[in-house]
């Protein structure tokens, strides 16, 4: 037990410094399950140490959600309440710094009917686009991590009893953000800089599109014009850094809506919505999923393509090598934050406006009409592996590599 407290003390440390760098007198609001309690209560203590003012706390109960999800109704399910949504509002006004752990099982709504999930997702997509289209400009710090439950753990360690696969989780996930390091602080300050360098890297090359090439997957994803490329920190809108993702591997950038041709294999199951999908391929005809298959989760699938019309365009594209440190772990998360930082990944539905020229000062108009997709959804898979090769296209049609069999080739 005091082995786990020592631990937890670090990982808050970094989630309160390094992840929403908390300032003086700010505020903070952290939505998680009940799972992630004992972090909730660390962070909010080192929250409170720095200075914030207020900590609010949106906790669930994955069983009571599970609950809610088998008995309530279809049209219950999709009711989302205003005083839920002005109270969102109200703190993304204040400028708060938004905290998500994740910590649900990935199979958490196996079982459910599926037309009852797109019904929850596409309520909750409609009810929060303003607070969604203000993370996705950077406009307050924001910061998602993972802590384990016992159902997740199952899954990752199904060898393991339930305290002992909790607890080689809790240790995975220390390892992915670098709490298990010396100076984990400094860790994550190189780290930053190393993306950065790959982030400059791109945007000095102002590709036109990139062209992948693995087993099952034969893409070509149009890059619109002005698109800027990010990585590991971010500025908010009152030019304070943070770290939208504890951890991340990725440098990623968005797509031309209209300009993505060809068919792509995922090579990482996606947990979407308490279900899994895998062996999926999807077709795309400028921009759009024309055709799909699924081994597993087509029902999900579908109805997640189904969301809304830009659910079924491109709105990220990411870079992530597969000589990293998660994806050398060998280990399969289950879990999007995680496995997408160990394989390139693409999103279907909204695009970051931070990732082009003025973006974050652009409307939504603008910003459809520079080439960016916007939807009620943004859901990545995985596409990476040690056999997939990328190329960047300038203006005169000339490929340079950009990835060779999964890494890096600048």
């Amino acid at each position: 037990m005091a082995q786990l407290e020592t631990k937890l003390e670090g990982y808050a440390d970094l989630l309160v410094d390094i992840g929403l760098n908390v300032q003086k007198d700010g505020r903070v609001f952290i939505r998680g399950a009940s799972d992630a309690l004992p972090l909730m209560r660390k962070v909010t203590k080192k929250a409170y140490e720095k200075g914030a003012k207020e900590v609010k706390i949106l906790m669930s109960d994955d069983e009571l959600t599970k609950l809610h999800a088998k008995y309530q109704s279809k049209e219950e399910l999709s009711t989302i309440h205003q005083w839920t949504i002005d109270e969102r509002m109200f703190y993304s006004d204040e400028k708060a710094g938004f905290l998500s752990i994740t910590s649900s099982s990935p199979e958490l709504m196996k079982g459910v009917d599926p037309q009852k999930l797109q019904a929850m997702q596409v309520a909750s997509g409609k009810a929060f686009k303003d607070f969604s289209n203000r993370i996705q400009s950077d406009y307050h710090s924001w910061c998602v991590a993972g802590y384990p439950s016992v159902e997740w753990a199952r899954l990752v360690y199904p060898d393991l009893d339930d305290d002992a696969a909790v607890d080689a989780l809790m240790d995975l996930i220390l390892y992915t953000v670098r709490a298990d390091q010396d100076n984990p602080v400094e860790a994550w300050e190189q780290h930053d800089a190393t993306l950065h360098e790959k982030v400059d890297y791109l945007n000095a090359k102002k590709y036109k599109s990139l062209r992948y090439e693995a087993p099952g997957t034969d893409l070509i994803i149009g890059l619109p014009k002005g698109h800027l490329w990010a990585g590991a920190s971010s500025l908010n809108e009152d030019g304070q850094k943070f770290m939208a993702n504890m951890p991340t591997e990725e440098v990623f950038s968005v797509p031309e809506k209209t300009r993505v041709d060809g068919y792509v294999s995922n090579t990482l199951p996606l947990s979407y919505g308490g279900n899994l999908i895998d062996d999926f391929k999807l077709t795309f005809e400028d921009g759009k999923v024309v055709d799909f298959e699924a081994g597993q989760g087509y029902e999900v699938l579908k109805n997640l393509l189904d969301t809304d019309e830009g659910a079924r365009y491109l709105g990220e594209v990411a870079l992530v090598p597969d000589d990293s440190p998660i994806s050398n772990k060998g280990k399969l998360f289950y879990n999007t934050l995680f496995d997408e930082n160990a394989s390139c990944h693409v999103a279907l539905g909204s695009a970051y406006s931070f990732c082009i020229e003025d973006g974050k000062n652009l409307s939504r108009e603008d910003l459809e009409k520079a080439g960016l997709n916007d939807s009620i959804t943004h859901v990545d898979f995985m596409i990476g592996s040690a056999e997939l090769d990328i190329y960047g296209i300038t203006d005169d049609g000339t490929e340079e590599k950009v990835f060779e069999k999964g890494n890096w080739a600048f």
